[in-house]
């Protein structure tokens, strides 16, 4: 069976990182719909479901797979954007506890400032504005 299945697939894409986004978001349609007591909402979330699952089948078993990897680049682009982000404001938070963080008030470069070092003149390395703040 294992090797019919594997004959089967052969020359086909499989699954990758959006296939695996859209079972997600799958399942927790799916978990809201128990929840949901609420008929039209129901139907929507069903039709949400089985649209989520037919595209996740064609995606699957589709010999076009250059444009399959396509679709999925795009996907890991914004993915990687969104990430970025988050990433860029958790870096942010975990700097706050020995800095302080000024915009340039011309260019509004983020300058990070030791804390504790009183009133300082700030050069703005982007424009060469410089501004005073406490640190």
């Amino acid at each position: 069976m294992k090797e019919k299945f594997a004959k089967f697939m052969a020359g086909r894409y499989g699954t990758d990182r959006l296939n695996m986004f859209m079972v997600i978001v799958l399942l927790v349609c799916a978990v809201i719909n128990l929840f949901v007591r609420n008929g039209y909402f129901s139907v929507v979330l069903s039709s949400w479901e089985l649209f989520l699952i037919l595209l996740i089948y064609i995606r699957m078993f589709s010999r076009n797979i250059s444009k399959r990897y396509a679709e999925n680049q795009k996907y890991l682009a914004i993915e990687n954007r969104i990430r970025r982000f988050f990433g860029q404001k958790k870096y942010i938070q975990q700097q706050r506890k020995d800095f302080h963080i000024y915009s340039c008030p011309q260019c509004k470069q983020k300058i990070r400032i030791p804390r504790g070092k009183g009133k300082v003149s700030i050069r703005c390395p982007k424009c060469g504005a410089e501004f005073i703040k406490r640190s």
